[in-house]
């Protein structure tokens, strides 16, 4: 079986590529984890994973369970053949805007967003703690992509990358897709203020649309395995961050918002004010902004 990709809009960069998703299999439960990049991916799919195996005994680190179907990281036959092998209930990884991905009326899908100033000043992070050989080979799989361009080199101008990240990275664009979905049976919407401001109020809510009914002797236990400090202690359970300086802990770095306040220009901020003003309806973007517990 394979996935009928027409009407689904083509997204590629170095990094991923939505045409990964043509020879997937779907099963009637899988989960689909979709997320604009460093807004709380990987800790979503904690959550997931602590839900799914409440007694905390997954049976293999989070990054190897829960697969980023759109990256390049490693051949399209070789990520399929691992999500076919997969026998516990599937939860995949995507960053992919929501018309560029297959929606399948039995699975279930979880958008987790952030104000997108937080999700920029952790995209920095990123890109100061990329090794740069991995980006070299990234950069060296599509030299001859028409259309793709490579990553570039960090060379810590905040204030460049800012223009670039407003105008290319589509932060906004990917809300506005998912935001305009939010009314479907099979997709919730999550907020990252909501999971910083009640974590297991939001496990819960999580649990519930998917159907997953924790124990509840095992339920403080499996809400303090999420929590920043837990996963930044615990690589062995959370997969190899080999890939960035300072590994699990440059990767999963601070987790904390506002950070922008300090950082970035008035001119820079009215540019983004501006931009959320275009690109949303004013409901998305005080939900964006605050999130739903903290909305006044």
């Amino acid at each position: 079986m394979s996935v009928d990709m027409r009407g689904l809009r083509d997204y590629r960069n170095a990094v991923e590529d939505n045409g990964r998703w043509a020879d997937f299999e779907p099963r009637p439960d899988d989960i689909v984890i979709c997320t604009p990049p460093k807004c709380g991916t990987t800790w979503t799919q904690t959550i997931v994973a602590s839900l799914l195996w409440p007694a905390g005994d997954q049976p293999a680190a989070v990054g190897d369970l829960s697969i980023w179907i759109d990256a390049r990281f490693s051949p399209a036959e070789d990520m399929h053949r691992r999500l076919r092998a997969q026998t516990h209930r599937r939860f995949l990884k995507t960053h992919t805007p929501a018309d560029g991905i297959p929606w399948f009326d039995t699975a279930r899908y979880l958008y987790v967003a952030r104000d997108g100033r937080d999700a920029f000043m952790s995209m920095c992070n990123h890109q100061a703690r990329m090794r740069q050989a991995v980006k070299d080979r990234l950069n060296a799989q599509v030299q001859d992509e028409p259309g793709v361009r490579p990553l570039p080199a960090w060379d810590g101008d905040v204030h460049g990358f800012f223009a670039n990240w407003l105008a290319g990275f589509g932060h906004l664009e990917h809300v506005r897709g998912y935001w305009d979905r939010r009314h479907q049976p099979n997709l919730l919407l999550v907020h990252y203020n909501d999971l910083k401001a009640d974590l297991g109020g939001q496990m819960q809510r999580i649990a519930d649309f998917l159907g997953i009914n924790v124990p509840q002797h095992r339920w403080s236990a499996c809400v303090e395995r999420c929590t920043f400090e837990a996963m930044q202690r615990d690589e062995a359970r959370m997969g190899s961050f080999d890939q960035f300086d300072g590994g699990i802990r440059g990767f999963i770095f601070q987790g904390t918002n506002g950070r922008w306040k300090d950082i970035l220009t008035a001119e820079e901020l009215a540019a983004y004010d501006s931009a959320v003003r275009r690109e949303l309806p004013a409901e998305a973007a005080r939900w964006l902004e605050s999130g739903s517990l903290t909305a006044g």
